[in-house]
């Protein structure tokens, strides 16, 4: 049966119910309202003309004129008379009352009329208890009737309470529960309802979802496992360690290089957090920490790993892969893990070092020719040695500028080569800004004054003696000021400021030439790196060798600049 139907039955069932009690109660409520005015039309009223009449009686005996009110009432028991015998004692008092008029008087009329008045009192007391007998009746029956109806309407409403709600709700109920097991991925859930209702039609419409949905399930799920299997078996071929990790650092797969190189087994690492695995794990511990470190700090450039692998020292550099998604039907992404992968670099670090040797080892061969040259210089221009023309000069001077760049040249290799090989002497002492200053401005005085360049100085009075090495320290600055000299204009200014910023002394070099783009003030202290369109006049290493020097004193090194405004390098070095 329909639902439809059913509801339809159910009201009209309780319409027809309360309908039944209605006539129930309005037939017997009539009954007995019938009964009860009988007993008041018929009976009460002569009841009371029969008292009116008494009372008259007793005023004519006592000599008063009573006999018009006994005459009235009396026509009006006479229009109500009811019982069996009433009318024949009525009629007896309709004598009796001619006789009185004609002697009122007559005692013997008194007592008789008064009998007769008494007789039909009783008749209509004898009325009103039977028909009070019969009200009773009436209203027990009433009673019964309401009841029985009651009964069965309470009946039929509380099979309807039960079975109604029961009927809809749960089918509704099982409906809900099976749509909550298909959202959990529980695509073998079915509804079994037999109903040829609409809830049966529901039934077959979701089961026949449900179906499709397992089987699109089932087709992707085993696409997506073969997939997975491609996938891992891709990563365990790689010849470079990967690691992958989900959003909560929970470790989902390690490829074969990454356990070797590790020293983990699979079941030690995979399915477990990485912070507990790293507490006994060196190099997890290093990827771990990299990897918090990638998260709050952007752009972030780890330095390359050195380790221990294939019975010889390896070198790694980590690329840490953060992974997000944008869920369906939501706007903003979502991370839901990293992957860690080594690149061996080991290779290159290899023919890295083989290079700052044979830098070192050339550079150090071409000091002594060099040198010789210089001092064959030296002995063209004492003027012992021989007169030389103006044209003989010319090439003396073009020679002793090609010397000094190629010793400059050299001295920066060597430099370099120590940057690289980690073989940095410094002799860290108490140094005087003043002296470095001195230092640094006097060795490029003849520069500046070649090119008609001003130098200003502002330092402050009183500064404090500064933790560092004078040589290297002075070097950098005299580095500051060599690019400051090449890059602006003649007779343009050079400003240099020595001051102190918070717990250290800052030494800066402002220039006014054309300044340096945005997008290469990151690179600008790279090796071998030089602004694109600026003149190729040196090895693009002073600025890297610079900034190793500081940071290898503690100290801070950095570039403000902006085209057309020029450029302020600058670095701290912390107050002894």
């Amino acid at each position: 049966m329909k639902i439809k139907t059913k509801l339809r039955l159910g009201i009209g069932l309780l319409f027809l119910m309360i309908l039944l009690l209605s006539a129930v109660g309005v037939r017997n409520i009539s009954a007995l309202k019938n009964d009860t005015r009988n007993i008041l039309t018929d009976n009460y009223n002569t009841l009371e003309y029969a008292n009116k009449m008494i009372a008259a009686l007793d005023a004519m005996q006592q000599k008063n004129n009573g006999f018009p009110d006994f005459e009235k009432n009396l026509e009006l028991q006479k229009k109500n008379v009811t019982e069996p015998g009433e009318g024949q004692a009525t009629g007896q008092i309709s004598i009796r009352s001619a006789q009185l008029k004609a002697n009122p008087q007559d005692v013997n009329l008194h007592l008789l009329m008064r009998k007769d008045i008494s007789r039909i009192m009783e008749l209509n007391m004898a009325a009103i208890q039977r028909k009070s007998d019969v009200a009773k009746n009436t209203a027990e029956t009433a009673n019964k009737w309401i009841v029985i109806t009651s009964t069965l309407c309470f009946l039929l409403g509380m099979t309807l309470l039960i079975n109604l709600p029961g009927n809809i709700a749960n089918p509704v109920k099982e409906l809900t529960n099976s749509i909550r097991e298909i959202a959990a991925k529980n695509y073998s859930q079915r509804v079994y309802y037999r109903g040829k209702n609409e809830f049966g039609e529901l039934a077959n419409s979701f089961n026949t979802m449900a179906e499709k949905l397992e089987e699109y399930n089932s087709s992707n799920l085993s696409r997506i496992l073969v997939e997975k299997m491609r996938i891992e078996t891709l990563i365990n071929n790689m010849h470079e360690p990967v690691i992958g990790l989900d959003e909560n650092k929970i470790v989902l797969f390690i490829n074969n290089e990454a356990l070797k190189i590790s020293g983990l087994r699979p079941d030690e690492i995979i399915g477990k957090s990485a912070q507990d695995a790293a507490l006994n794990n060196d190099l997890l511990r290093s990827l771990v920490n990299d990897l918090t470190q990638t998260e709050k700090v952007e752009n972030l450039q780890p330095s390359p790993l050195k380790i221990y692998a294939d019975n010889k020292e390896s070198y790694f550099e980590k690329e840490i892969v953060s992974i997000s998604i944008t869920p369906t039907g939501e706007r903003e992404k979502r991370l839901i893990g990293h992957v860690i992968i080594l690149k061996n670099i080991t290779p290159f670090k290899e023919l890295d070092f083989a290079k700052t040797n044979f830098i070192a080892t050339v550079s150090h061969e071409l000091k002594t020719p060099i040198s010789s040259i210089k001092m064959s210089l030296l002995l063209l221009e004492n003027q012992n040695t021989g007169h030389v023309n103006a044209e003989q000069q010319q090439l003396i001077e073009s020679i002793k500028e090609d010397s000094d760049r190629l010793l400059k040249i050299t001295g920066e290799l060597l430099n370099m080569s120590q940057v690289e090989t980690g073989n940095i002497q410094l002799n860290i002492q108490q140094a005087r800004p003043e002296q470095i200053l001195e230092y640094a401005q006097e060795a490029v005085r003849v520069q500046a004054e070649q090119k008609q360049i001003a130098i200003v100085v502002d330092m402050e009075e009183n500064l404090p003696d500064v933790k560092a090495d004078t040589e290297k320290t002075a070097w950098v600055l005299i580095n500051f000021l060599t690019n400051a000299i090449r890059y602006s204009q003649p007779e343009g200014q050079i400003h240099i400021a020595i001051k102190q910023h918070e717990n250290a002394i800052q030494f800066s070099v402002k220039d006014d030439g054309k300044g340096i783009d945005s997008r290469y003030r990151a690179k600008i202290f790279n090796r071998y790196f030089q602004v694109p369109g600026s003149a190729k006049s040196g090895t693009g290493l002073g600025l890297a060798i610079s900034k190793e020097f500081i940071e290898a004193q503690g100290g801070h090194i950095g570039v403000n600049s902006e085209i057309g405004m020029g450029s302020t390098f600058f670095f701290e070095l912390a107050k002894s």
